[in-house]
């Protein structure tokens, strides 16, 4: 399990859903979140994927699109393995929890 590669997923949209107007953008989380987690870990096991819930992408989860489509869910939704650990305005905390839970280890300075 150590040396297995670690899937963090973020499905967003390039319009800002409407109670995240004062939140970064989908993509602009998911960048933000591969900065800040390379510069605390040793990320080179970490699969970063990014898909937009309003295009069709053949290894996206479709029933999280239709909940995220459906307002069941928002984006962006973080993932980390199949485990949601942020939605709307993640929380790096949690991110960095799920991550470690994984086996993921800090980077020594």
């Amino acid at each position: 399990m150590m040396n297995q590669p670690i899937h963090l997923t973020v499905y967003g949209a390039d319009v800002k859903c409407a109670s995240c107007v004062n939140a970064p953008g989908s993509k602009e989380t998911y960048e933000w979140l591969q900065a800040a987690i390379a510069r605390k870990y040793e990320d080179d096991r970490i699969v970063y994927r990014y898909f937009d819930i309003n295009k069709e992408e053949e290894e996206a989860d479709q029933e999280l699109i239709d909940q995220l489509l459906n307002d069941e869910l928002f984006y962006p939704l973080v993932l980390v393995e199949d485990d949601i650990v942020g939605e709307g305005n993640p929380r790096l905390k949690t991110v960095y929890q799920a991550l470690e839970t994984h086996g993921l280890s800090e980077r020594l300075s």
